[in-house]
């Protein structure tokens, strides 16, 4: 597959108790349908793992062995990587199993390292624990099969490491050594049974141990066709990428209907070229391999041309483009409401924390001055400046909200702002800056849009001039120094708390040395898809009042700088987003460039991919990841000299910290 995605199944087929032929035949009934680069199946998944004293049979253990025998034969005409579970006798001694079969070949056979002998669980009974004594192969139809724990199997850029159930249980993993030897696959071969909350310490384990070892894991348990004299077994199959749930299967018990379910699976596309680059980053991943490196052995799995020579197969789906996996089209903002409501919540501390500490290291009757425009970010700086006076003990009205308006300043804005300071009582000046600006125009030798500038020029009038120009007109300069008179005023008044987000340093969006410039910038980790939210959750602290009336006004209005003229109508002209394109692209582009490293095609192919609020077709998408990538790169100047503020989640640009970056690097090869 593409960019690096390799598409794991794990599946829980059907199972006859002690019938290797039968469950032989339900598993190749799974590989017709082959849809993955490997297909995972449970523990002891020949025989069904309750066969209780039936494993210590030669019939059974050898009906099992020559089901292992077809499945290889069986394996010649399918192109997927198949992992099974059996009973095999080693040494004149039973053990636990998993074997990695492929192109008609046995490729390696695992022992489990950890028997449970707890509770329900007796398996030293009938096996034996993997330790050092094991051979380093085993006989199988006179064939020569690499055997032990220490096997890594290697199919392209895909490494592969297994273990079995309670291996995983376990204080130290082994999955963990395999890990640290390269495998950034990991497979777990399971029979756990359902009991009141297991299910979510499982998910749980198998969740922590993909972040710990930096790895996709896939795990696929016993379903309910095993025996139920004692126990019930769910099914349970769930596939993990560094830290994260890409998904699970239905399961006995999940409280879904129906409640019996045969056979469950999950397919899932894991990204070995993001792991890949976490482990390059994650410079403590390095540190544990010198200092805990275990010697594995290479099982080469040699691919054919139908899989291709990358990661993985080519299969009937991912040729017609459909990726088993969710890309998450906002990732930055949370999709569950609950989740989303928490993360605010966590966000709004962070930056009130971070502005309490700067707040007192400031001397006595200090003023913190802040621009108010109405619009999305200065409003939530400004809740966070008034949180944090509250936490430390200051007044509100050690605040001096500035209300600057200016030729491209609406009735709206400017009636929100006002009426949002009003509801939280902190100090206000109303500036309006055209005369100044009008006067800097005449020391600059400038006209505006090529308007003339007379003496005792009637500002109102002039204003109205404004507006009837046409839409596409453009004057920076006009912008630029009503961004740097706004900034001037508030540099004179006191402490300024710096009002820009992340997306806009992005992006470059701001006037070098205007708003671009504060003491202090609470919101300068957050993105602009998230400031929505945050303003929306501090509304929803104070429900029907006056309070929350305005905040969601203010959260409603289109997001602009207001430095070009409003239309005749009174309306805002100079959209964000009708300028740069939509945020909601731009932060899918940021995190996915910061976060991960992705090259531009592999972020467009997976914005292509994302269900988006916004309906872009390939041409917008890819015209506006080609403006992100201009924009990020010719503006790093700007985010090389940016104020303080505080870190809220695993994206930040600041030159002190997570993004360090030349101003003069060269785009071409992004």
């Amino acid at each position: 597959m593409p960019h690096g995605f390799f598409r794991i199944c794990a599946a829980s087929p059907p199972v006859e108790i002690a019938n290797p032929a039968a469950n032989l035949k339900h598993i190749c009934d799974r590989l017709d349908r082959a849809d993955a680069d490997i297909v995972l199946f449970p523990e002891l998944s020949l025989t069904g793992y309750t066969c209780g004293d039936l494993f210590l049979t030669d019939s059974l253990i050898d009906a099992a062995q020559e089901a292992l025998l077809q499945l290889a034969e069986y394996t010649a005409e399918v192109e997927p990587i198949v992992v099974v579970g059996l009973p095999f006798l080693v040494s004149d001694s039973l053990m636990n199993v998993a074997a990695v079969v492929s192109g008609g070949t046995i490729h390696g056979c695992v022992p489990k390292s950890y028997l449970p002998t707890y509770h329900e669980f007796y398996e030293a009974r009938h096996f034996r624990r993997a330790s050092n004594s094991d051979p380093k192969s085993i006989q199988i139809n006179k064939l020569e099969v690499p055997f032990g724990t220490d096997l890594i199997f290697e199919a392209g850029s895909t490494l592969i490491g297994v273990e079995i159930c309670e291996d995983l249980w376990g204080p130290i993993p082994p999955s963990g050594h395999a890990a640290l030897a390269g495998a950034n696959v990991l497979l777990n071969l399971s029979a756990s049974n359902e009991t009141i909350g297991k299910a979510d310490w499982r998910r749980d384990l198998v969740r922590v141990q993909s972040g710990r070892c930096i790895a996709a894991y896939a795990y696929a348990s016993s379903g309910p066709g095993e025996s139920t004299s004692d126990l019930v077994f769910g099914g349970h199959a769930m596939i993990a990428e560094n830290g994260r749930l890409l998904g699970e299967s239905r399961r006995i018990g999940d409280g879904k209907v129906p409640e019996y379910v045969e056979a469950t699976e999950v397919i899932c596309d894991v990204d070995l070229q993001q792991i890949a680059r976490d482990r390059r980053v994650v410079g403590t991943f390095a540190d544990a391999r010198d200092r805990h490196a275990a010697e594995f052995r290479r099982v080469v799995i040699p691919i054919s041309a139908a899989q291709g020579s990358g990661s993985g197969i080519t299969s009937e789906n991912s040729r017609q483009g459909q990726l088993f996996r969710w890309i998450d089209p906002q990732p930055f903002v949370p999709s569950n409401d609950t989740e989303l409501d928490a993360r605010c919540s966590e966000i709004l501390a962070i930056q009130v924390a971070g502005l309490a500490k700067r707040l007192s290291r400031l001397p006595d009757h200090t003023v913190l001055s802040i621009g108010v425009s109405g619009g999305l970010d200065s409003t939530l700086a400004l809740i966070v400046a008034v949180q944090a006076c509250d936490a430390v003990g200051w007044s509100r009205d050690r605040i001096l909200a500035m209300v600057m308006p200016g030729f491209g300043t609406t009735n709206h804005t400017q009636t929100s702002a006002e009426a949002l300071l009003s509801e939280l009582g902190v100090k206000m000046d109303c500036v309006d800056i055209r005369s100044q600006c009008i006067e800097t125009f005449r020391s600059m030798g400038h006209q505006p849009f090529g308007l003339a500038l007379e003496e005792g020029l009637d500002i109102e009038q002039f204003q109205v001039e404004l507006t009837r120009l046409p839409d596409d007109a453009s004057d920076l300069v006009f912008e630029n120094v009503q961004a740097r008179m706004r900034t001037m005023l508030l540099m004179t008044r006191g402490f300024v708390i710096g009002t820009g987000d992340m997306s806009e340093q992005a992006l470059g969006w701001s006037t070098y040395n205007a708003d671009h410039m504060s003491m202090y910038n609470v919101n300068t980790s957050v993105p602009k898809s998230l400031v929505r939210f945050l303003v929306k959750h501090y509304a929803a602290r104070y429900p029907d009042t006056s309070l929350a009336s305005v905040l969601n006004r203010i959260a409603e209005t289109p997001i602009s700088p207001e430095l070009l003229p409003p239309t005749e109508t009174g309306e805002i002209r100079q959209s964000t987003e009708l300028t740069v394109g939509p945020y909601e692209l731009h932060d899918f582009f940021l995190y996915h460039l910061i976060r991960h490293g992705f090259s531009r095609e592999k972020i467009l192919y997976l914005a292509q991919h994302a269900e988006f609020e916004g309906d872009y077709s390939d041409e917008t998408i890819s015209q506006t990841i080609d403006l992100f990538f201009r924009r990020f790169f010719t503006n790093q100047f700007k985010r090389n000299c940016v104020p303080d503020g505080p870190k809220v989640g695993s994206v930040s640009l600041s030159p002190r910290g997570d993004w360090r970056m030349p101003s003069d690097a060269d785009s071409d090869a992004f």
